[in-house]
């Protein structure tokens, strides 16, 4: 897949307001800082499409942008910002469940993990409950060329054991940079696969 066009459309705090539309979704999620604003403007071709910065947290809205008049591409707020408050984290996590949930147009949840850490409770618990709430979601390793190949094979292992204890089977799994774009035609040709399938 070519992305010729992506463009802003809008952002909000409610499922219940994003576009009417019936248009396929594809939604990017994970701990903040785990570089998923420079993974989306590398998969787009945009330096400056989605918001990036030093600092953790700066995603605090769903934000939705159309991809070639066809498909959203939709920017989720990172989870685990320590330094936001207790209500503001729990107003994050409200209308992030209730978009996740009640979405009907979402076919997909990219599920963004910094591939130097070891496997985070928090990932996990996050991807268990998509799991219990039936949310198609692949993981997406980031950040690889700041890694050995063997390092990186060797926390691959780890994930895999510790979702092994609860999963028959892995979702899909894609590793990438956002600074040599690599995975960018694999994540891409794995959105047009699902957006042929449900054609």
């Amino acid at each position: 897949m070519k992305i010729k066009e992506a463009t802003f459309v809008i952002s909000n705090t409610d499922y219940k307001q994003c576009p009417d539309e019936d248009r396929p979704e594809f939604a990017f999620i994970g701990r903040s800082n785990v570089g998923k604003s420079s993974l989306i403007n590398m998969l787009v071709n945009n330096k400056n499409l989605a918001k990036t910065s030093g600092r953790p947290g700066k995603t605090q809205l769903i934000n939705h942008f159309i991809i070639n008049n066809h498909w959203f591409l939709v920017d989720l707020p990172g989870y685990g910002y320590a330094k936001a408050s207790k209500v503001q984290r729990e107003k994050w996590e409200k209308f992030i469940a209730e978009y996740l949930t009640k979405r009907k147009q979402l076919l997909n949840v990219f599920v963004l993990l910094d591939c130097r850490l070891e496997p985070q409770q928090i990932d996990l618990e996050f991807m268990n409950w998509c799991g219990e709430k039936q949310i198609p979601f692949s993981m997406v390793f980031t950040k690889i060329d700041k890694l050995s190949s063997s390092a990186l094979q060797k926390n691959l292992t780890k994930y895999k054991k510790e979702m092994m204890k609860y999963w028959e089977a892995l979702p899909p799994v894609f590793t990438s940079s956002a600074d040599s774009a690599f995975g960018k035609e694999k994540i891409l040709n794995y959105i047009e696969q699902i957006l042929e399938n449900v054609k």
